[in-house]
């Protein structure tokens, strides 16, 4: 919502500023100078980037203008999760444990936690470590050096769409002067006309430098650090993850272990440790829906 609110706003002020010093809000319209901005703009793009790249920027363009961020009450369910599988670690036998571990589709733990789930990478990171802690023979230094290296590749692969984003608009204003010489050339074509029509001609290809400029630095530039933040934010649940099972790794009990986690949580969003407490302790073998129902109310 903040996105749209934002757009609104720098769009009225442009056009309205424009209008208020006299300017004639039609002469801005010229469809031909946005189509060779944008067009090439997104051939580039397309050209520069894999086509899982360009499929990952339509979803990560949604999340940012929607703001699908991990709330409270996510990041609550996940310490949870982390919770309760560590409790199973802990007291129930290693082939009880691996059915949780190799079909979390159908694992009663997971299934409690589909704000979890719901993100099969965060899913299988957990499923990995969780089964590389029931073997027993892991080191923990070890452990946290593959972590490091996978979390690491993870937060450049969703950054991609970010580093894509930047180069477009890096790229715009030099677009916009391409549209703009085009559209003087078209009136050089017309220097026997009136000066009323050349001027108009003109005119409309300087708009293609405007065009250009504005969409860079207020739009897809905006936009880009938006996305930047939101996958960012999303990629947290990884940092939860491993600083939560490192302390159970080194010898600390569920209920510290999920401490450590809460830590890596934004201040903002973060649930105090009474909430986590409260949650694992005397809810912990609720499911979710439950705790939502009870925030509801």
């Amino acid at each position: 919502m903040g996105v749209i609110i934002g757009f609104i706003i720098a769009v009225s002020c442009l056009l309205g500023s424009f209008y208020g010093m006299g300017g004639h809000l039609g002469a801005i319209w010229q469809p031909f100078e946005f189509l060779i901005i944008g067009g090439v703009a997104f051939g580039a793009f397309v050209i520069a980037n894999p086509a899982k790249v360009v499929r990952d920027s339509g979803r990560a363009l949604v999340d940012a203008l929607v703001g699908r961020v991990p709330s409270h009450a996510d990041h609550l369910g996940l310490l949870r999760l982390l919770y309760a599988l560590m409790r199973e670690l802990r007291a129930k036998p290693r082939n009880e444990v691996e059915q949780h571990l190799e079909n979390p589709a159908q694992s009663e733990i997971f299934k409690a936690f589909p704000s979890v789930t719901r993100d099969p990478g965060l899913t299988t990171f957990i499923c990995d470590y969780a089964r590389l802690i029931l073997i027993g023979n892991a080191r923990p230094h070890e452990i946290e050096a593959l972590m490091d290296e996978e979390i690491g590749t993870h937060r450049r692969d969703r950054l991609k769409v970010y580093s894509s984003l930047m180069t477009v608009a890096e790229g715009l204003p030099a677009l916009g002067i391409v549209a703009a010489v085009l559209g003087i050339v078209k009136a050089m074509g017309a220097l026997d006309q009136s000066p009323a029509l050349l001027g108009s001609l003109i005119g409309a290809a300087l708009i293609g430098t405007f065009t250009g400029i504005f969409v860079s630095y207020g739009i897809v530039s905006p936009l880009a650090h938006k996305v930047k933040a939101t996958r960012e934010s999303q990629w947290r649940a990884y940092i939860i993850v491993k600083q939560t099972l490192l302390a159970y790794m080194n010898g600390a009990l569920p209920q510290i272990a999920v401490e450590h986690g809460r830590k890596a949580i934004s201040s903002a969003e973060r649930p105090t440790i009474d909430e986590v407490e409260n949650a694992t302790t005397s809810g912990g073998s609720r499911g979710e829906t439950a705790q939502r129902e009870r925030e509801a109310a």
